[in-house]
């Protein structure tokens, strides 16, 4: 895991949306890469944004003091003493939220982002319940500061701003909070999108939020590798197959190289032949089913490979998004989807080992 890496691209997040307060999303575990693990790179951040109430609370418990933001909020009254206590933040986007701030004892006031639905059509109020719920929470002793915020549902396509960023400023207008709008796509975009808390997250952990622009393209640098080598080589013959199913079959004879990685460790089971895998310095094509523990690779354009070479499932040399792309996922799937059985080394220069 490469922190050198995430301290890089959280820097350019500050240079795209300059003058702003920065909240790096670190819900499912920082996407995978580990909370605790991730924290120290994320020093310049102003604060986290989260779903997991018991995260935050070991966040506190680790005497982490800044803004804490639960993105999903609170789910019952009986949470809100606590995030009271911890100093939390939360998201209010719907009325029963609304109700259980006005009749909850708290030791203090909460800060509140509260959520615009514009049209993502998860969580947030529709635009016009916005003013009554602003009159309600500017008159709750439970409110200590008020936010207003959206989550883009399109930003990352050409035509995707313009009706909800109209539709915020709609349900918006005349109230002095500041706003937090702009995610990890919005960011690349913060001309367009603006803002005065910008939230990101993807990019933080060097994948891109576009189908078109590469993660390298935006300047951003893999923060996990994900790593294993060749453990048995196998000659096919024309006519051969390899793996379950027989699902590849050898249209001529080659070399098949066995790599320790498999869905068991967080590696797409439905890949399809050909998703790239780097052997050595050279991209090459899986060859037949994914399995449990190994997967094989079509060893014809690495012809010095033998066992014990080294395999890059992802990260350094091979961007996740390739590997998504090809899969039929997106990288934030394989990020999160990383099994406990893996290893993580950090470093200044850091991977994500499977180590055999």
């Amino acid at each position: 895991m490469n922190l050198t890496a995430l301290r890089g691209n959280l820097a350019q997040v500050r240079a795209r949306a300059p003058d702003t307060q920065v909240l790096a999303v670190v819900k499912a575990n920082a996407y995978g890469h580990g909370l605790e693990r991730a924290l120290p790179a994320l020093a310049d951040a102003d604060g986290l944004a989260l779903v997991e109430l018991e995260r935050a609370f070991e966040l506190r418990a680790l005497r982490y003091t800044r803004r804490i933001l639960l993105l999903e909020g609170f789910f019952a009254a009986a949470d809100l003493p606590g995030i009271a206590d911890r100093r939390l933040a939360v998201v209010v986007h719907d009325g029963e939220q609304v109700r259980m701030l006005e009749t909850t004892p708290l030791s203090r006031p909460i800060e509140v982002f509260l959520k615009v639905n514009t049209g993502m059509n998860r969580l947030g109020l529709r635009p016009a319940a916005v003013p009554a719920a602003v009159e309600r929470l500017t008159q709750c002793d439970g409110v200590a500061t008020l936010r207003l915020m959206t989550h883009l549902a399109r930003a990352d396509e050409p035509d995707g701003l313009k009706e909800p960023l109209a539709t915020f400023d709609a349900a918006c207008r005349g109230m002095p909070y500041p706003r937090s709008i702009a995610n990890s796509a919005g960011i690349v975009r913060f001309a367009d999108v603006g803002g005065d808390i910008v939230r990101p997250g993807i990019m933080l952990y060097g994948a891109t939020p576009f189908a078109r622009d590469s993660a390298a393209s935006l300047g951003l640098q893999p923060v996990m590798t994900l790593r294993s080598e060749i453990i048995a080589v196998q000659d096919l013959a024309a006519g051969e197959s390899v793996g379950y199913g027989g699902s590849y079959t050898a249209v001529r004879a080659h070399r098949i190289g066995v790599v320790a990685c498999g869905y068991a460790d967080g590696y797409p089971r439905h890949a399809p032949s050909g998703t790239p895998v780097r052997v050595g310095d050279r991209i090459v094509g899986t060859a037949g089913r994914v399995s449990m523990d190994m997967l094989t690779v079509d060893l014809t354009d690495v012809p010095d490979a033998a066992v014990g070479s080294p395999v890059v499932l992802w990260g350094e040399g091979l961007p996740v998004d390739d590997v998504a792309a090809a899969a039929g996922t997106v990288g934030y799937e394989l990020l999160c989807a990383v099994a406990p059985r893996v290893p993580f080394v950090v470093s200044a220069y850091g991977t994500l080992d499977l180590e055999l």
